[in-house]
């Protein structure tokens, strides 16, 4: 049986994709904080899986692989969507940023500790909500946003390392079959998590009312996640494929992100997976 998991599954873009895999025959699981959006997946059929988890920690992003590749050794469809918006700047318990905790480190943990079930699939495809290109550039200086923090700009900023994390998956995973899709879907009515001053959560209902329906945005994303699609790497922009920017200053980039995350693992904890 195909397998699909889902992070931020609970809710919005990733609950309809959870859906939409149900309904194709998939067993899916998805993963959240929400225990009650859980049971409430779960209560969609016998294929329904739910587990929760903080992937703000390091270690529960890597208990949530080893356990993924125990119970999963094949695993065709990784979808990486949980985000949580911060208005003010707040450290998680491991002592990171938490939009770099959570938007960026957890995606770089199971993108790359799941290549071994997702290389055994026929057509494995890994979908990231990032930036697909449309933000700004990284501040290699200030990864993690110490100086000048916006909610909404440390958003960006970590679309912006997700677009390169797909340029490192699929650069140092060469040898797999893993394609990397990247999406920006636009303004999508959904939950929109987090916290908001009073001025941004009145901005935020506005977004709730003109955005596009969940239907919409998951339809619009569905046909690059297809077996026939045979680029490694992929950008989509509201539906419609983007150029990502020179290969070379790309490829350059996504490998010195690489370094810095890998030196900041083993700085952490010892470890680098």
């Amino acid at each position: 049986m195909a397998t699909a998991v889902i992070t931020g599954g609970t809710d919005g873009i990733g609950r309809g994709l959870a859906e939409v895999y149900l309904r194709r025959g998939f067993e899916v699981l998805v993963v959240g904080r929400d225990r009650q959006k859980g049971r409430a997946f779960e209560a969609a059929g016998e294929r329904a899986r739910f587990v929760s988890a903080d992937l703000s920690r390091v270690a529960e992003n890597r208990r949530l692989a080893d356990q993924i590749s125990e119970q999963y050794p094949v695993l065709d469809v990784l979808v990486l969507g949980a985000r949580f918006h911060r208005q003010t700047r707040a450290l998680t318990a491991d002592g990171f940023e938490s939009n770099f905790a959570l938007f960026y480190l957890s995606r770089f943990l199971l993108s790359h500790g799941l290549v071994g079930p997702l290389s055994r699939a026929e057509s494995p495809v890994v979908l990231n909500f990032g930036g697909a290109g449309q933000t700004g550039p990284v501040r290699w200086d200030d990864l993690q946003l110490e100086r000048g923090y916006h909610g909404v700009g440390a958003m960006g900023h970590a679309g912006r390392l997700n677009d390169l994390l797909g340029v490192d998956v699929v650069d140092t995973h060469a040898d797999t079959g893993i394609r990397y899709v990247l999406n920006h879907p636009g303004v999508v009515a959904t939950s929109f998590a987090g916290e908001y001053d009073p001025a941004t959560a009145t901005q935020i209902d506005q977004l709730k009312v003109i955005g596009k329906s969940v239907a919409t945005a998951v339809a619009q994303i569905l046909p690059f996640l297809e077996p026939p699609e045979q680029e490694r790497l992929t950008a989509v922009l509201e539906g419609q494929r983007v150029p990502l920017e020179p290969e070379s200053q790309y490829l350059d980039d996504a490998r010195r992100l690489r370094s810095l995350t890998l030196d900041l693992l083993t700085r952490f904890d010892g470890r680098t997976t």
